[in-house]
């Protein structure tokens, strides 16, 4: 038989736990200001290199949105 006594462990990791969110915002702070920064220096080179990049993120966008739908089921 099963001892009842024994209460379940609810969190093997409690500091870790309550340090994830905090992590997230560290991690996409950082992404953003290196997202500003290369739009910064894509805006500076003109306007074709604009066209091209807002193409190519924009594929990119859909193939991951795509690509997403797919594992999702």
């Amino acid at each position: 038989m099963d001892d009842v006594s024994r209460s379940p462990v609810l969190a093997e990791e409690a500091v870790l736990g309550l340090l994830l969110p905090f992590w997230q915002v560290v991690i996409g702070a950082f992404v953003l200001v290196a997202v500003l920064v290369s739009i910064g220096r894509l805006a500076r080179r003109g306007p074709s290199r604009m066209t091209t990049a807002l193409l190519v993120t924009a594929g990119a966008i859909a193939c991951f949105a795509v690509v997403g739908v797919l594992l999702q089921g």
